[in-house]
């Protein structure tokens, strides 16, 4: 299978349209980690991603006959402007299936690339499910995002141009994982030649569909995935990538949002260049890989995999690289409420940068803050700074892992509601789609009243809302099951303690 493989590879015709870009050293993160760093810089390419390799080298084995047919593909993202490119450089029809909740930037680029656009669907799914049936219909060649041998091909050039760059075998070689189209084709290349480098997959924490399916040795079908690294929120990895993983990947690692976002800023940091989430995941695996395994003087390699990010996202990767760096703590405390216990606090944090201090009058009695640190290592200064805290009568919740703290709290002018009677704290995914936020109020205040209402969007295709919903014990049963008919991702945070302090 593996020499099969390799022979693919090196026969793929993906040069008359893809960069060989370059594999560079992270200064900045070699010196910190004290490895050498190398990244394959694949947001280099014209569309910005490495999906342009296995599109073209797909398309353009395709027959005379198929050809003429012309090809359709379902995508919101990278590998639509793929194989937008490629069609338009051999002149065929290409027929692009995008859910509407695809952001303008996305639809534009690929219209400007020469395809068409068909928008259908709220999500990848029913765009893939439409697609399928008009490729039935029409006659056209579906081109798969990443289970094809022709497309894992496309993408094992990855590796190959990887091993002719590096001056040196690396001990590992680190690659983002969606569908798993291009840890497939990089794997089967490195490790029928190098069989001594590792090849690790990274994944974020709320979107393992490899990790999952390596683990119970089987594909498995996630009930949800997480849609802020959007470019590998794959719900069931490919029949044909899982079975190369089995045989060539050594190990599968989850990270973050947090520790994405820390990955970004590592990324600019050293390039000056913003990568998009899912072209992050390598990185962000990297940095766990040598914590954990405490690595010194190893050569490691993490793919870049694209920069297709939106402008708007930037807000919540700033906000959220210093917590995955372990340089911010984020926690609750209570003081007094008289003149100078403000002050009084202040003094105990001392020379520390203070990033977050939000309060409101609650009673007389005393007060909840919401404050954030600046710190250098929060795993070692976190206990330290609380062990003092405590001593000087400061009781201390720690949020830096809460995510309605770090979502919502922190942007919310709030505070006590004593008067208020049954509310229930929610937190839900919304569509990003005309009616979706109607839909849910619709239904919602002609039964139960709605106490507090926040809202966020970070330019994906779903927001984030969370919302107190007065329901009366009795109602429950019968609010549950609206829920569960709603359709929408929610998670009940009533019991959180971030909740309890600053706003019950």
């Amino acid at each position: 299978m593996l020499e099969s493989y390799v022979k693919k590879i090196l026969k793929a015709r993906v040069y008359e349209i893809v960069e060989k870009v370059p594999l560079d050293e992270a200064v900045n993160l070699s010196l910190r980690t004290g490895n050498q760093v190398l990244l394959k810089r694949e947001d280099l390419q014209p569309v910005f991603s490495f999906k342009l390799r296995g599109a073209y080298n797909k398309i353009v084995q395709l027959t005379d006959e198929e050809k003429a047919q012309g090809v359709i593909a379902a995508s919101a993202g990278n590998h639509a402007q793929g194989v937008a490119l490629s069609a338009s450089k051999m002149g065929i029809d290409a027929l692009i299936v995008m859910p509407k909740t695809t952001p303008d930037i996305k639809v534009t680029a690929v219209k400007r690339l020469g395809a068409r656009v068909e928008l259908y669907g709220n999500s990848y799914d029913e765009a893939y499910e439409h697609a399928r049936k008009l490729e039935e219909v029409q006659g056209w060649t579906f081109i798969h995002p990443y289970d094809d041998p022709d497309v894992i091909a496309g993408q094992g050039t990855v590796g190959m141009e990887i091993m002719q760059q590096c001056s040196t075998v690396p001990e590992a070689i680190f690659v983002p994982v969606g569908g798993g189209g291009l840890i497939a084709g990089v794997a089967t290349y490195v490790k029928y030649l190098y069989p001594q480098t590792k090849i690790i997959g990274v994944e974020p924490d709320d979107a393992g569909s490899m990790y999952e399916a390596l683990r119970a040795d089987e594909r498995v079908l996630l009930d949800q995935v997480g849609i802020f690294a959007d470019g590998v929120a794959v719900r069931q990895v490919g029949k044909e990538t899982f079975r190369v993983a089995r045989e060539c990947v050594d190990e599968v690692l989850l990270v973050s949002a947090d520790e994405i976002c820390a990955a970004i800023k590592d990324i600019f940091d050293d390039t000056r260049t913003v990568t998009e989430p899912a072209g992050a995941l390598a990185v962000a695996g990297l940095k766990k890989y040598i914590r954990e395994r405490e690595l010194h003087n190893k050569t490691l390699v993490a793919i870049n995999s694209g920069a297709n990010i939106n402008f708007d996202r930037l807000r919540h990767v700033a906000e959220r690289a210093e917590l995955g760096e372990n340089r911010e703590l984020l926690f609750s405390a209570t003081i007094d409420e008289r003149p100078g216990s403000f002050l009084k606090f202040c003094k105990i944090i001392g020379t520390r940068g203070i990033t977050e201090f939000n309060y409101r009058y609650s009673s007389d009695k005393v007060a909840h803050i919401f404050v954030g640190v600046k710190v250098s290592n929060a795993e070692e200064e976190k206990e330290e700074l609380f062990k003092v805290l405590e001593s000087k009568g400061y009781p201390v919740i720690d949020l830096s892992d809460n995510e309605i703290a770090k979502l919502h709290l922190r942007h919310m002018v709030g505070g006590h509601a004593p008067g208020i009677k049954n509310e229930h704290l929610y937190r839900f995914e919304f569509p990003e789609r005309p009616g979706a936020l109607l839909r849910f109020l619709r239904g919602m205040g002609q039964n139960w009243n709605i106490s507090l209402f926040h809202y966020r969007n970070h330019g994906a295709a779903f927001g984030r809302v969370l919302a107190g919903i007065q329901v009366p014990d009795s109602d429950l049963d019968e609010f549950n099951q609206y829920l569960d008919e709603l359709g929408y991702h929610y998670w009940d945070e009533t019991q959180n303690p971030a909740y309890v302090e600053f706003l019950v």
